[in-house]
């Protein structure tokens, strides 16, 4: 089980961060609860507490090579917080909320403009080479990818729960799509950390699965 009120004094300390020294702002207790009470909906198996948890601790392993890494945490505080499997514009909701919650939570509007740019990025996971914040949360939203195997096994099912709905082939035929598109893709991870310890795993499981699905 998460520790909620470890999650609440997280996102409290980077939101305070995030406005700036001295700056002051409502209580974000409630902002927190909101987001905390998206993340537990039913319908999520794999898209829950523990992977915002596992994307925030990996911005802390990855924050050396943000610009502001206070903004790529609330940008993953809100990356996923619309997350309903049969839909696709999940993102543009999620970054819709973030509009509406961080300026009223008292974040100045560019830091605002930035947490949304961010989360719409989740959408293809293809930041610019001068994208420091945007390789950041891409990097450490991926991160599963490079799971031990169990870990990653896990990861799979979890997915497949989410998407219960879709006949097997179809989501056979589905998931073998994503693989082959993000094997095709020159780099999976774009800061220097993730290329280095995340790459060469992340394509082993990846190639692993879709041999799996294959057979």
């Amino acid at each position: 089980m998460a520790d909620l009120d470890a999650l609440r004094t997280r996102f409290a300390r980077t939101l305070q961060a995030a406005r700036g020294t001295g700056a002051t702002g409502p209580d974000p207790t409630p902002y927190a609860d909101d987001l905390l009470a998206r993340w537990q909906e039913p319908q999520r198996r794999y898209h829950t507490l523990a992977h915002l948890t596992a994307v925030l601790d990996h911005v802390d392993v990855l924050e050396k090579y943000a610009a502001d890494p206070d903004v790529v945490r609330l940008a993953a505080w809100f990356h996923d917080a619309v997350y309903l499997p049969e839909r696709s514009e999940n993102e543009e909701r999620s970054a819709r909320i973030a509009e509406r919650a961080l300026p009223e939570a008292g974040l100045p509007e560019a830091k605002t403009v930035e947490v949304a740019r961010l989360v719409r990025l989740t959408v293809t996971h293809d930041p610019g080479e001068d994208d420091r914040d945007g390789q950041v949360l891409c990097d450490a939203d991926l991160a599963v990818l490079a799971a031990p195997p169990s870990a990653y096994a896990a990861y799979t099912a979890a997915v497949r729960e989410e998407y219960h709905f879709v006949p097997n082939d179809d989501f056979r035929t589905g998931r073998s799509e994503i693989l082959r598109r993000l094997l095709g893709l020159p780099r999976l991870f774009r800061t220097p950390y993730g290329a280095a310890e995340w790459e060469a795993t992340a394509r082993y499981n990846l190639a692993a699965e879709l041999e799996m699905l294959s057979s």
